[in-house]
């Protein structure tokens, strides 16, 4: 994939002082581009914003949760005690514990989550992707499939996710690389990414449709309170919003408008402004939301912006 081009400027007194690069790709509710930048057809590593893909999969094969079950299987949790419940809760269902999880153990995404932690070892239940391990294990639990290999490519589950990228998003997966938490990672172009979230927000099928509106009706639970996904689905009715390790984003509209997007860097600076410079292409302003601010001697004197090329209007 190529540099990409600048999306969003550091600014320290009037100064572009730092600038990250990257590829976006704004999808209108017709499905037809409304802006296309940098690289939108070579493959990437779409890491956790494609979760709900995966949950779609796990769902379609049988497994039967709760709404907050589900957006916790979708989630990049912070590690709450309340995401660490409904992650056991998860288990407890198909009669497995913790020893049951495979993916990287982990401490709490969230600072502060973490510091609470405290001197405890990582554990795979508070990693930020136990719920979707969770959801895997409990699967092949239902399925009688073996539960030791289901982080294998060719383990049934992981070609029933397989089958649902493809189905989703019209490509075929040619690439399979592993994920931070050891499950595995199918690459796809943002430009397939875009029209996956679209096809899933949209579709009159049942399992989707159960999907989204678990993440829609349980937006801490898909991330975290004041953390980026969970915030904007608070504050805008019906916006689906799931982001991703090295800088990846996707967002939808309950109408079909989509937002995809993955920085050069892996970068996560500047994501609350880069999302709300997008959404305001499809008329969307939120309120209440602090700015990204540059700070020099504990005050502020500068911001993070979008680029010229994102900025609407």
């Amino acid at each position: 994939m190529q540099h990409g081009e600048v999306l969003l400027e550091v600014l320290r007194n009037e100064m572009v002082e730092s600038v990250h690069a990257g590829h976006l790709l704004i999808l209108g509710s017709d499905g037809s581009p409304n802006l296309s930048i940098g690289d939108v057809k070579s493959p990437i590593y779409p890491r956790s914003a494609v979760k709900s893909i995966q949950a779609s999969a796990i769902v379609r094969a049988g497994l039967k949760v709760s709404p907050k079950e589900l957006a916790l299987i979708c989630a990049s949790h912070a590690g709450s005690s309340a995401h660490l419940e409904v992650a056991r809760s998860i288990l407890g269902a198909a009669g497995l514990d913790e020893s049951a999880l495979k993916n990287t153990p982990d401490k709490p995404l969230d600072p502060i989550e973490r510091a609470a932690w405290g001197d405890k070892a990582p554990s795979s239940l508070a990693a930020n992707c136990s719920g979707k391990h969770a959801g895997m294990v409990a699967t092949c639990k239902v399925r009688g499939w073996d539960l030791a290999s289901y982080k294998d490519p060719a383990h049934p589950l992981q070609i029933a996710i397989k089958n649902e990228f493809e189905k989703l998003s019209g490509e075929a997966i040619t690439r399979v690389g592993v994920d931070g938490c050891g499950a595995p990672l199918f690459a796809i172009s943002l430009d397939g990414l875009a029209r996956a979230i679209r096809n899933l927000i949209l579709s009159n099928d049942l399992v989707h449709q159960e999907v989204v509106s678990a993440c829609r009706a349980n937006p801490i639970l898909v991330s975290g309170n004041g953390r980026l996904p969970t915030l904007l689905m608070e504050k805008v009715d019906g916006l689906f919003v799931k982001d991703g390790a090295e800088g990846v984003m996707v967002i939808g509209t309950r109408s079909g408008e989509v937002i995809v997007w993955k920085m050069s860097d892996g970068s996560q600076r500047g994501a609350m402004t880069l999302a709300l410079a997008s959404l305001s292409h499809f008329g969307i302003k939120i309120e209440g939301i602090e700015r990204e601010t540059v700070l020099g001697g504990g005050e502020v004197v500068g911001e993070i912006r979008a680029s010229k090329l994102v900025r609407h209007g």
